[in-house]
């Protein structure tokens, strides 16, 4: 049935060896380099994927705190021009009362100047016609 024939066994054996030593060289060898390099590139883009990852979760990070002190200095220089705003107010307001007040003093003692000036003219003028009608009551 089966015979084996050394002869032929070794042909195909030689054959079998020649062909995985061409086909290594010429197909194997090149597809594992292929392959290792597909790999190492794609090792690559993750690591440096994975580096811009994180270099953008340190800029976020970064832009964020400086967002926050950038709010903060903004909220103290607010509050800083508010107060300020609010005792310049306060004094242009006290200055407007002084001066309203001290202009309301000065009519206070003109009006009360020109009331006894008028006083006095009258009182001149009702001695006047106070004599003058004792000399028509005493003539007539």
């Amino acid at each position: 049935m089966l015979e084996l024939q050394v002869k032929w066994f070794l042909v195909l054996l030689v054959n079998f060896l020649v062909l995985i030593y061409v086909l290594n060289i010429l197909l194997f060898k090149p597809l594992l380099r292929l392959f290792k390099e597909r790999e190492d590139n794609v090792n690559g883009a993750l690591g440096a994927a994975k580096d811009m990852n994180q270099k953008k979760d340190e800029t976020i990070a970064k832009l964020s705190r400086e967002l926050t002190d950038a709010r903060n200095k903004a909220k103290g220089t607010f509050e800083a021009l508010r107060g300020e705003g609010a005792s310049l107010q306060k004094e242009a307001f006290s200055k407007a009362e002084a001066e309203a007040a001290d202009i309301l003093q000065k009519a206070r003692q003109e009006l009360k100047a020109e009331a006894e000036k008028a006083r006095q003219a009258l009182k001149s003028d009702v001695d006047k016609f106070s004599d003058e009608i004792v000399r028509k009551l005493i003539k007539a």
